[in-house]
C-alpha cells in the first residue's frame, strides 16, 4: 500500500471515530422521586413513583430511584450513579425532582458537583452503576436545568410536627431546621432550579405556614432563603407576604437561594403535592414543561 494509501485510510478511521463519538451523544430526563419511593432503585426503566412509564416525560427519561425513607446522605450515592451514567462525557442532562428529591439533588451538587467523575457509558448494569466510556474523567455533571415540582430542600413543617413517623430518618432530614443547615443550598455548581409552587392545601395543612399543597409549604417549593420557614402567599392573599415570580425578593424583602426561579405558582390553588400514581398533582405541571423542553 502506497503511502498516499495508508494516509487516505487512516484519515477515514479518524474521521469514521469522530463520528461515531458525535452520534453518540444524547440528552437524557432523570426524575428524581421524594419521600416514600417506590420504584426499583437501580432500575432506571422503573416509573411506578410518577406514573405509567409509556407516559412521555422528556428526551430519553430516566427514573432515579431511591428508598424514600432513609437519609440524605445514605442515599447520595443512588443519585451520583445516574448522574455519572447519564450526564457525563458528550451526554448531557435534564433533571425534574419532586419534593425530598429537591434535597437530595441539591445536597449532591452541593457536596459532589466539583468532585473528579468518570465518563460513563450510559448502558446501566446491576445497581443502576455505568462502565467506564473512555478511561478519562471530568468535574461534575452535565445538567442543562432542573425542574422542580413542590421543592422540599427547605423541609416542611409536617417533619418539625411529628406528623410522619419520626423513626424514619428522611424525616429527620426534612425537618425545617435541618434541611436548611444540610448544605448551602446556592451551592449549585451554575445549574438553575426552576421552582414549582402547588397551593391546593387543606385544613389539616393548618400547621405550614402561609400557602402550602397539603405538604411543604412556599417558603420550600419557592426556594426562600434562610435558616427557617416563613409564610408566603398569592398576591390574593392579604394576610402574608407574596412569594414573588422568578429572582426577585419577596414582598417584605427575604431574598431566594442563589441559582433558584419561581417559574410557577399556583394562584388558582389547583394542584396539590400528590403524583398519585399518575402524573398528578404538581407533578403534572412539571411533566408538561419537561415534555415541551428537556429535547
Amino acid at each position: 500500500m502506497s503511502r498516499f494509501m495508508r494516509m487516505f485510510v487512516t484519515l477515514c478511521l479518524v474521521s469514521l471515530s469522530a463520528a461515531s463519538s458525535i452520534a453518540s451523544a444524547a440528552n437524557y430526563t432523570l426524575w428524581i422521586n421524594g419521600r416514600t419511593g417506590g420504584g426499583v432503585v437501580g432500575d432506571y426503566g422503573s416509573f411506578s413513583y410518577w406514573g405509567p412509564a409509556s407516559t412521555a416525560g422528556g428526551v430519553n427519561k430516566k427514573a432515579v430511584n431511591w428508598d424514600g425513607y432513609n437519609s440524605i446522605a445514605s442515599q447520595n450515592d443512588k443519585i451520583r450513579n445516574a448522574l455519572d451514567c447519564f450526564c457525563t462525557g458528550t451526554n448531557w442532562c435534564y433533571v425534574a425532582t419532586h419534593s425530598a428529591g429537591d434535597l437530595m439533588l441539591g445536597y449532591t451538587l452541593a457536596n459532589y458537583g466539583g468532585s473528579s467523575r468518570m465518563k460513563k457509558n450510559a448502558v446501566a448494569g446491576s445497581g443502576g452503576v455505568c462502565s467506564n466510556s473512555d478511561g478519562t474523567a471530568q468535574t461534575g455533571w452535565n445538567i442543562k436545568w432542573v425542574r422542580t415540582a413542590s421543592g422540599a430542600a427547605g423541609g416542611t413543617e409536617l417533619a418539625d410536627a411529628g406528623s410522619w413517623a419520626l423513626s424514619e430518618p428522611l424525616v429527620k432530614d426534612l425537618k425545617t431546621s435541618t434541611a436548611r443547615a444540610m448544605y448551602n443550598h446556592s451551592s449549585t455548581r451554575s445549574v438553575w432550579f426552576y421552582m414549582y409552587a402547588g397551593a391546593k392545601g387543606t385544613a389539616y395543612s393548618g400547621i405550614l405556614p402561609g400557602q402550602d399543597d397539603e405538604v411543604v409549604a412556599y417558603h420550600s417549593t419557592g426556594g426562600v432563603a434562610g435558616s427557617s420557614g416563613g409564610s408566603y402567599c398569592n398576591p390574593s392573599d392579604w394576610f402574608c407576604n407574596d412569594l414573588t415570580m422568578g429572582t426577585a425578593a419577596n414582598e417584605g424583602g427575604s431574598a431566594k437561594w442563589g441559582y433558584h426561579s419561581v417559574v410557577f405558582r399556583d394562584d388558582a390553588e389547583a394542584y396539590n403535592h400528590y403524583a398519585a400514581g399518575n402524573w398528578q398533582g404538581i407533578v403534572g405541571v412539571v411533566r408538561n414543561a419537561m415534555v415541551s423542553s428537556a429535547l
